[in-house]
């Protein structure tokens, strides 16, 4: 409840932000722009720093600047305060910001899931005794509450049969501390993203299911605030264009930027080497069946009232 209602608080401060910044506005779009984007340490950036460092912004006549950030709570702070203007962040989130009214706008996925790679996985700790969907019942799964990871542990347990009053959660909101109390038997399962989830199991971590077998949950996406989408469309434009161009230079050589992986410390030191890079989509947004049932998640478990319009929160226009 604590990080829901803090998330509650940060979306208002977006809404009067935006409020502001649209009544303060230049009504011409200003070829100097300069992109900001909030950047977690993640594999899904892996293409946007490739972009910055191949120069592919500079090509499409776009300045870009990274303000890093070490929590999804920081990002979506310096988001509503104004601080940055694009995000990596995911469906259940977009609809946390666009609860009340439109803020942001996704315009591409990040990273997705495919039957070969993950992007979640629900895993059981390695003295646990648990092998199986079935072994869960009951059994507290530690996420990330409110979140994508929720989402994710839901469906996929749910596609697997278990019913939602047999799914147990707690809540670790973060990462390293959820991998920590999984390797050490304190959580005996929880969701972690990948390539977190390879550390685990490299680590003794048993899989129970992930997303390679209903891809349609997993994902993540790259969104702008809408005031920024409005005001300099041909710079969201130009930042898509460069970032198709990296990402075919990462699905043809991955191998080349495992130097840039490390400086970015965008996967666990303990993988460097031995983890294979997922391919990233191009020219891709999430389906509206995508969005559908994201959406109807949130307001199952309470989080969204409103029915959301897919397309005010989603759009394919600036895709190259």
């Amino acid at each position: 409840m604590k990080s829901r209602t803090i998330l509650l608080i940060v979306m208002s401060m977006i809404t009067l932000g935006s409020s502001l910044l649209g009544a303060c506005a230049p009504q011409s779009q200003a070829k100097d722009v300069t992109l900001k984007l909030a950047l977690l340490p993640i594999l899904d950036a892996l293409p946007i720093h490739v972009a910055q460092e191949e120069g592919y912004f500079a090509d499409e006549g776009v300045k870009v600047e990274f303000i890093p950030v070490s929590s999804a709570a920081e990002r979506d702070q310096i988001i509503a305060a104004g601080q940055a203007d694009g995000m990596i962040n995911d469906l259940i989130s977009t609809l946390l910001y666009n609860q009340d009214t439109p803020q942001i706008q996704i315009v591409s996925f990040s990273r997705v899931a495919t039957p070969e790679f993950p992007q979640y996985r629900v895993l059981a700790s390695g003295d646990s005794g648990l092998s199986s969907v079935a072994d869960l019942k009951g059994v507290e799964i530690g996420v990330s509450e409110a979140s994508v990871i929720e989402y994710t542990t839901d469906r996929l347990l749910e596609a697997e049969g278990l019913t939602p009053d047999e799914i147990k959660t707690v809540a670790v909101p973060k990462i390293p501390d959820r991998l920590s109390l999984l390797e050490s038997g304190e959580l005996k399962a929880a969701n972690l993203p990948d390539p977190f989830g390879s550390l685990a199991i490299q680590s003794g971590a048993v899989l129970i299911i992930d997303d390679t077998k209903y891809p349609q949950y997993g994902n993540s996406v790259i969104s702008f605030r809408k005031t920024i989408i409005d005001e300099y469309p041909d710079a969201v434009r130009g930042f898509l264009k460069a970032l198709d161009k990296a990402i075919v230079s990462v699905n043809n050589d991955p191998s080349k930027y495992e130097s840039l992986l490390v400086e970015q410390k965008l996967i666990p030191a303990p993988l460097i080497g031995s983890y294979e890079i997922p391919p990233f989509p191009q020219g891709q947004v999430p389906s509206e069946a995508q969005w559908a049932d994201a959406l109807a998640w949130a307001q199952d478990k309470g989080l969204v009232s409103a029915d959301l319009a897919y397309g005010e929160s989603v759009t394919a226009e600036f895709l190259p």
